[in-house]
């Protein structure tokens, strides 16, 4: 089961087309942003998961709030002033912690999106990301120990030296959520960022 083509699945059909015309920017930018705010949540995740409390607590919150109910319709849910929209910012806090605001900052230097829009589809796709993740393991049967799994396969694109190779943005969130500081380490990732959208080495 691969959980970025989960993602990507949901992210068909025009829905980036549609976050583009949300938050009043190109969709081009709005597509590097979507990939750099997906992998930065799930980097999130993952290192939330690492710990057996952590892994439990996700997994509660899952089955109790996240069961994919949303995704046949995600962007009514959140653009339109319901629930929804206000767990995204919630999901954030649990997810990011103290470094949420790095990492819109991180974010928005990558894709050229300024720092409002660029929070606002964080919070558009927090919801999104684990609703993926509760529908992975409501069909997957999935306990603590397989989500711990999961996420943590698709940090390291199945080993750590693979990792770079299956997707550097994911080893640069990992970089970046590793830091205790988000200090003059942002502007490095976010030129880490660009280079790989743009191809330059």
């Amino acid at each position: 089961m691969d959980l970025m083509d989960l993602l990507k699945g949901q992210l068909s059909g025009g829905l980036v087309e549609q976050l583009s015309q949300h938050v009043g920017a190109d969709s081009s930018q709005t597509a590097g942003a979507v990939e750099g705010i997906i992998s930065t949540i799930l980097g999130g995740l993952n290192k939330n998961a690492a710990s057996d409390q952590g892994a439990n607590a996700l997994t509660d919150a899952l089955a109790n709030n996240h069961s994919g109910g949303i995704l046949s319709d995600l962007l009514g849910a959140v653009t339109q002033g319901g629930s929804k929209a206000t767990d995204g910012a919630g999901m954030l806090k649990h997810i990011l912690g103290d470094k949420a605001g790095g990492a819109v900052d991180m974010i928005s230097n990558m894709s050229g999106l300024n720092q409002g829009q660029t929070g606002s589809l964080f919070q558009i796709l927090a919801p999104l990301v684990m609703n993926t993740l509760g529908q992975a393991k409501q069909q997957n049967g999935l306990d603590a120990s397989g989500i711990a799994s999961l996420l943590s396969q698709v940090v390291s694109g199945g080993n750590t030296q693979n990792q770079a190779a299956q997707n550097p943005l994911m080893g640069m969130v990992s970089q970046f959520l590793d830091k205790d500081k988000d200090g003059s380490v942002m502007d490095d990732l976010a030129g880490m960022a660009m280079n790989m959208l743009t191809g330059k080495k």
